[in-house]
């Protein structure tokens, strides 16, 4: 079995070998993985990844119609890989599959979950808890509190990533989601959530989040570390959106998505592989190089960003936030109802 895992980065080289090592242990075999406008070194660092045969990596230079992600899901749709493949996923580098199922392998998810042709991956949102600080330390083990289960809003919480069967159902690669499918085999498509429950035929050709209110995590969960330490946060803002050209983070961003309620430490099953396999790649001399001059680049980054007043004044209010409260059920409520109510209203002439 073919797993590949896509993925789009830019100025990522201090994180790049947790994620690479993190899911060869989960059990995907390929990865095809582009960069753009990286002055980091990353592009270096994935040249010499696919120089070792770690993954195969290609560049992708702007401009682009529709932001450097969708230009890189257009390649991707095109490349041996993808034909390759008989299960494809598309992932972010602060994205992380976590399987509970069996052994927390891919094998061992596909045989509880046979009959599936499309698994909805749905988001555990990991907040900051109050981690200041980047440090060149594992992702996973820096920031262990999370999302609980059950929230109705905000509706990301339930935004999902589908890892789904390369049988031509679908003829399009998509951010969160197969896109273009093939009227003579959707029919037979089967789309469940992260606990194995069957998905309403509307997924087989739209919807990105999972039904609001429960658990879809008892099987697979994917973990996402949208905001890491603020420094880290800080440089993710300057860096913009790989799905957006020219689109910034903010504050809001960081609100609906720093949540800290629950200890959710399941990932650290996958530890021990990981960390054997971080030490295998940077027993390579140049990549041990690479991922220091990555560390070091962010750091020089950072105090460069701290000279400018957006920025300085960016970093100041996400000292000044607390994480983010769940909203009680009956204002969780209220919100849907509001945006239920916004997207009956005809538009505005």
């Amino acid at each position: 079995m073919r797993a590949l895992a896509i993925l789009t980065v830019k100025n990522e080289a201090a994180f790049l070998l947790e994620w690479l090592a993190h899911h060869r242990a989960v059990g995907f075999t390929d990865f095809l993985v582009f960069s753009n406008d990286c002055t980091d070194g990353t592009d270096q660092m994935l040249d010499r990844l696919q120089a070792l045969g770690a993954l195969t990596h290609l560049r992708n230079p702007g401009p682009w119609r529709e932001g450097p992600q969708w230009a890189a899901l257009k390649a991707a749709d095109k490349h041996p890989l993808m034909r390759a493949a008989d299960w494809v996923l598309v992932l972010d580098i602060d994205e992380f599959v976590n399987i509970h199922a069996g052994d927390g392998t891919l094998s061992a998810l596909l045989a509880t979950l046979p009959e599936a042709t499309a698994i909805a991956l749905t988001w555990r949102l990991f907040g900051n808890a109050g981690v200041v600080d980047f440090a060149d330390a594992p992702v996973t083990e820096q920031f262990p509190r999370a999302a609980p289960a059950g929230m109705t809003w905000p509706w990301r919480a339930s935004l999902i990533k589908t890892m789904f069967r390369n049988d031509g159902a679908y003829r399009k690669l998509g951010v969160h989601r197969p896109r273009a499918p093939d009227p003579a085999r959707i029919a037979q498509t089967l789309w469940v959530d992260g606990s194995g429950r069957r998905l309403p035929d509307s997924y087989r050709s739209g919807r990105l989040f999972t039904p609001l209110g429960e658990n879809p995590w008892q099987l697979v969960q994917l973990n996402h570390y949208a905001l890491g330490a603020m420094q880290s946060y800080v440089l993710k803002c300057d860096r913009g959106r790989a799905n957006r050209d020219a689109s910034a983070f903010d504050l809001s961003y960081w609100v609906e998505r720093n949540f800290c309620d629950i200890e959710d430490r399941t990932i650290r099953r996958y530890a021990p592989a990981t960390a054997a396999e971080i030490a295998r790649l940077r027993a390579d001399a140049e990549l041990d190089r690479l991922h220091r001059a990555g560390v070091a680049w962010r750091q020089r980054r950072f105090a460069a960003l701290m000279a400018e007043e957006p920025f300085r004044a960016l970093f100041g209010r996400l000292m000044l936030t607390p994480p983010s409260r769940p909203l009680p059920p009956p204002l969780a409520a209220r919100m849907r109802a509001l945006g239920l109510a916004a997207a009956a209203k005809p538009p505005r002439a």
